[in-house]
């Protein structure tokens, strides 16, 4: 079943006055706007241009999927509490529009929660460029998508049906997807391109080779769960998801060096520090982030704050996030530790159970400690929305294990400082998975 968020607002200039209403469905899981409605109204109070707007999104959300499950989000206290059965209506204007709503979909689809006005900017806008609309006698006519975050990158089935567009991608790469070969930037956590901040986009190109992995299986399932891993299925309720952020540049970042858990512990550069204050901004706008949670790394943990300031959240810090232990390769390039430790290192790219020389951590013993971390965040986080703030290798270990892609895979991706994934895991152990590739709004 797909879950929608509908932010919803209306206006009026002169309560009552010239009147408009505006609404919006996202994909809670990715900011992505779905739809978006609005209408001028001609004169009508504030609280009838909101239930208006109200029933609008649900319209909307409903031409959407029938049966997706709808979180209303509104900054109108009495629209929220009233439709939440906790105020009576007694206004004879509200009645009937409450009625209309209650009517859009089954009562059991749909939530309520109220948002501060601050965060319910895209409705408000949609509501105010309806009214402008009518004052020039003309109605209101939707403009280009407004969505924090870019269309996914996944081929997609209907909007908001994530599932489906990962599937899509999975089928698509057996039939004989992307072959390219490994190449250094992509192997260690400093595989960055150039800074989000500086209006880069933060990836490109196809993520996934699903060729044979030498050296291990071609999927590491959950423990305990049965899912075909194909997303279609019985309705599981609303899945834990995770919005997947890289942390900030470093020093080490630009310079391509390994930046494990084993090295220095370096803190986020002033381009991090910027990169950090951009999305934390972009994510606040979006306002589906209900949890924060951190690698112990610094870089990791300051990034974090800064999204968990903005959020008003606090940040809790989660061991299973840190980044791989590159052993005597911290600090190093790739070139240098070819030079170094040649047979070492092609070890470590031809199995994921080789390690890092010095006492490194394979990639096996990541994946593990990262499907440890995952299975608990899942359930103490089932049915919310949490960011986790996490390194490349584990950030590549989450979108390779929800995808069924072999271990080989984590050399076919690269993931820029800052940037964000998304993955939404449901009740069977299937999992779906949103690629935010073009976040060059983090400028």
């Amino acid at each position: 079943m797909p879950h929608f968020v509908v932010e919803a607002d209306g206006g009026s200039r002169g309560n009552p006055g010239p009147a408009g209403y505006g609404a919006v469905v996202l994909d809670p899981t990715t900011g992505e706007t779905l739809a978006e409605r609005g209408e001028f109204i001609g004169v009508a109070t504030n609280n009838v241009a909101e239930y208006k707007g109200l029933i609008a999104g649900l319209k909307a959300a409903r031409e959407l999927a029938p049966d997706a499950t709808v979180r209303v989000r509104m900054d109108s206290k009495l629209v929220v509490e009233q439709m939440s059965g906790r105020w009576k209506i007694k206004h004879p204007d509200m009645k009937p529009l409450a009625a209309e709503a209650a009517k859009v979909l089954p009562r059991a689809q749909v939530t309520y929660e109220w948002i501060p006005r601050e965060r319910n900017k895209h409705a408000d806008r949609l509501a105010n460029e309806a009214m402008d609309a009518g004052k020039r006698g003309k109605q209101w006519e939707p403009s280009a998508s407004t969505a924090v975050f870019a269309a996914p990158a996944t081929p997609a089935g209907p909007p908001g049906d994530a599932a489906k567009g990962a599937a899509a991608v999975r089928a698509a790469l057996a039939a004989g997807g992307a072959t390219g070969a490994r190449t250094p930037d992509t192997a260690p956590d400093t595989a960055a391109a150039l800074s989000v901040a500086a209006g880069e986009s933060a990836q490109s190109g196809t993520l996934f080779d699903d060729g044979t992995a030498p050296g291990g299986p071609a999927a590491e399932p959950r423990a305990g769960k049965t899912g075909t891993g194909t997303g279609w299925g019985p309705d599981m309720g609303a899945p834990a998801t995770f919005v997947l952020l890289r942390h900030g540049e470093t020093a080490l970042t630009p310079q391509k060096r390994f930046s494990g858990s084993g090295g220095t512990d370096p803190e986020l550069s002033p381009a991090g520090r910027r990169q950090a204050e951009a999305v934390a901004a972009a994510l606040a706008a979006r306002g589906t982030v209900q949890a924060v949670v951190s690698s112990p790394l610094r870089r990791c943990r300051e990034t974090a704050q800064a999204v968990a300031d903005r959020l008003g959240l606090p940040v809790t810090v989660e061991e299973g996030l840190r980044e791989t232990d590159f052993g005597a390769w911290e600090g190093l390039t790739f070139a240098e530790v070819r030079e170094r430790f040649p047979d070492d290192l092609q070890a470590w790219l031809d199995s994921a159970k080789a390690a890092p020389t010095g006492g490194g951590e394979s990639f096996a013993a990541v994946t593990r400690r990262v499907s440890t971390a995952r299975d608990r965040l899942t359930t103490a986080h089932a049915g919310r929305t949490v960011l986790l703030v996490t390194h490349v290798t584990p950030i590549k270990t989450l979108v390779r294990l929800a995808l069924g892609a072999p271990p080989e895979s984590l050399f076919r991706m690269e993931l820029s400082a800052a940037s964000l994934s998304a993955v939404a895991y449901y009740a069977d152990g299937n999992a779906s998975v949103r690629l935010l590739n073009d976040t060059g709004h983090l400028r």
